[in-house]
């Protein structure tokens, strides 16, 4: 015979003869993939690990970790703090939408948009202030007493045109219900 043709009846030589080879051939084309990948894991796992002589364990680091979400803040109740004044209210809450006229509210100093609100009377701003009107929600959103609310709606009102004459504080005004009464 020729040697092509010799060539093409031999048989390929495999590596595995055995069965045994065969089973731990097969063994190890599972298991060593696995221990890899448990390498892997273990080596990227324990970079960011801290441990005994590290600031992790310390009392500040604990609470920082540990801290409330949210905070209570307790206001004075017994009125000790001076009532603001009108235009530091106005400042604070009302000329997000006054000074620019935003949502349909009178702008500040607008003697003409202001004109058909101070007629109505001070009393009844007072009222559309602490209730909210249209788009402004009560105080305009923010959290006030009903006098600086009261000096608040007078610095806007005089600023466009009013003549509001400037609040009495509660106390006054009930020390002056007091003597009235005598």
């Amino acid at each position: 015979m020729s040697d092509a043709q010799q060539h093409g009846t031999e048989e390929h030589d495999a590596g595995i003869k055995t069965p045994k080879q065969l089973i731990v051939t097969v063994a190890l084309s599972f298991i060593v993939p696995v221990i890899v990948i448990i390498m892997l894991t273990q080596y990227v796992a324990t970079g960011g690990k801290s441990g005994a002589g590290t600031a992790a364990l310390e009392a500040e680091a604990t609470a920082r970790r540990i801290q409330p979400v949210g905070a209570i803040e307790i206001k004075d109740g017994d009125g000790n703090a001076a009532p603001r004044t009108g235009e530091q209210v106005y400042t604070a809450q009302c000329s997000a939408c006054h000074a620019i006229g935003a949502a349909g509210s009178p702008k500040f100093g607008d003697a003409s948009a202001w004109g058909p609100r101070v007629g109505k009377g001070f009393e009844a701003l007072w009222n559309s202030a602490l209730k909210g009107k249209g788009n402004m929600s009560p105080q305009g959103g923010g959290e006030f007493t009903d006098y600086e609310v009261a000096r608040a709606v007078v610095f806007m009102a005089n600023k466009g045109g009013a003549k509001f004459d400037e609040p009495k504080a509660p106390a006054a005004a009930a020390s002056d219900a007091a003597s009235a009464a005598k």
